[in-house]
């Protein structure tokens, strides 16, 4: 299989580097789309894990279609998302989105949407760096009531985001709350740290109904997310505390573990499908 990478920066170095260990021989080809300035950084990261696959840089969505690849796989931040998911999906390519955040602009939902109906082609959301998506799905048919969502992050993990503008980071001594407000809006607002608050929204309540909450801790040296559900079927509080990466303190590091699941499940689809 080609697989399509929009992105080079620490998830997709992390995904490759997994799926070398995991899926060797199972990748003909990895293509990247890159922006024009990162070209050189890109083709470094693809030589340094690539999994032992051909590799080629590109710079637009018309050049990573020309490839064929059979799925592709986003992690570039929502700005690469809104420039370049509609062209994927618009030419029958499967996509794995881990910039879920950028569905809060129901602009680009529906753009995407519809190239998806139109051309057959699939979009799928990576859980990044959470899990227990199932237990979520369970309350949401049996009826939620309510579903809440707390980060808890480094003050690293806060630096240079719109936080800075809420919060002096480098005055706390103490845990402080600096959002509150429903996960659309924290999409919206922190686009580099909400994507967890919006895949557990779109899996449960909704965007507007999902309450969040973003904490900067500068006692804590790892990423926390806490899930508290409510429903007629199960209540369910869960705390998941995850490693930063080193790369990007602002996402954890089982993000890049969680796109390789994604990868390999694609690969393990296409393997089994008939063959015409």
């Amino acid at each position: 299989m080609i697989l399509g990478i929009i992105g080079y920066g620490a998830i997709v170095k992390q995904a490759l580097a997994s799926l070398a260990a995991t899926c060797a021989g199972k990748l003909d080809a990895v293509v990247c789309l890159a922006r024009p300035e990162g070209e050189e950084r890109a083709r470094a990261m693809l030589d340094a894990v690539a999994p032992g696959a051909r590799t080629h840089v590109v710079c637009t969505a018309d050049a990573l279609i020309e490839h064929h690849p059979g799925v592709v796989a986003e992690a570039a931040g929502h700005e690469a998302l809104i420039t370049h998911g509609a062209a994927i999906l618009g030419a029958g390519r499967d996509l794995i989105i881990t910039s879920v955040g950028a569905l809060a602009d129901p602009r680009l939902s529906g753009t995407l949407d519809r190239a998806a109906a139109l051309s057959g082609a699939r979009y799928d959301l990576c859980p990044g760096a959470i899990g227990g998506l199932d237990i979520l799905d369970a309350a949401r048919r049996s009826g939620l009531t309510s579903l809440l969502y707390t980060s808890r992050k480094p003050l690293e993990g806060w630096r240079g985001t719109h936080a800075e503008k809420l919060v002096m980071l480098d005055e706390l001594a103490e845990p402080t709350q600096f959002f509150e407000g429903s996960a659309r809006e924290a999409a919206l607002l922190f686009p580099q740290n909400a994507n967890v608050a919006a895949t557990i929204a779109l899996r449960g309540l909704g965007l507007d109904d999902t309450r969040t909450r973003l904490v900067a801790d500068p006692a804590i040296t790892r990423n926390i997310h806490e899930i508290s559900i409510r429903s007629a079927c199960v209540d369910v509080d869960m705390r998941i505390v995850g490693v930063p990466s080193p790369d990007n303190p602002k996402t954890s590091l089982t993000t890049g573990f969680a796109l390789a699941s994604k990868i390999a499940a694609a690969i393990e689809d296409r393997e089994r499908a008939p063959r015409a």
